[in-house]
């Protein structure tokens, strides 16, 4: 029988592991800077989602990029009001700065 590891909650992030997101790979004929975006996004909490798109902004990434709906990733959130807000925050925030 094999041992499940305990759940851990708000365990603090290392750089590695957030920019690690930087590499996931996209599904076929979808972009790769939105594939990023959206899966830092699901698993991210907004500090550390702070902290990548730090790191994706500096690779020269696209915080444009839109899914094969043509949606950019704040596009798509808007609708998820109790979780999207402090993402879309920083998503503008990113955007004035370049």
């Amino acid at each position: 029988m094999a041992f499940a590891q305990p759940a851990t909650f708000n365990e603090p992030w290392e750089d590695a592991r957030v920019a690690s997101y930087l590499n996931q790979l996209p599904p076929e004929g979808e972009n790769a800077d939105f594939h990023a975006l959206y899966h830092a996004y699901k698993q991210m909490r907004p500090y550390d989602f702070d902290r990548f798109l730090t790191m994706f902004t500096k690779a020269g990434r696209d915080l444009d990029a839109t899914n094969k709906l043509g949606q950019t990733l704040d596009q798509l959130i808007k609708g998820y009001k109790n979780h999207s807000v402090e993402f879309i925050e920083l998503l503008d925030k990113y955007r004035s700065a370049a």
